[in-house]
């Protein structure tokens, strides 16, 4: 096990999902005081661990097409245009 690598995306992935949809989601389904807390714990791990491994998969997938560096570069640009969309969309709301 490569503990630095697991470490590592570990911090990106929980910081990455506090407060986003899913985790919001999942505070509503839990909020419903006659469901089973454990059936919607475990409903909503297995979702994260299914969308992990397809993230993963198509990851490996492309990097025997798509150069890794040239597959982080993008992602970086689209995490940047999402922010920017974000920005424009939240400051449009705001004026």
């Amino acid at each position: 096990m490569e503990w630095k690598l697991f470490a590592t995306v570990f911090g990106a992935i929980f910081i990455a999902e506090m407060a986003d949809k899913t985790q919001l989601v999942t505070l509503l389904f839990a909020a419903d005081k006659d469901v089973s807390k454990l059936t919607v714990f475990l409903g909503s791990a297995l979702a994260l661990v299914l969308a992990s491994a397809i993230g993963v998969a198509a990851g490996a997938l492309l990097s025997q097409v798509v150069n890794p560096r040239i597959m982080s570069m993008i992602a970086g640009a689209g995490f940047v245009v999402i922010g920017l969309v974000t920005f424009y969309h939240g400051w449009q709301s705001a004026a």
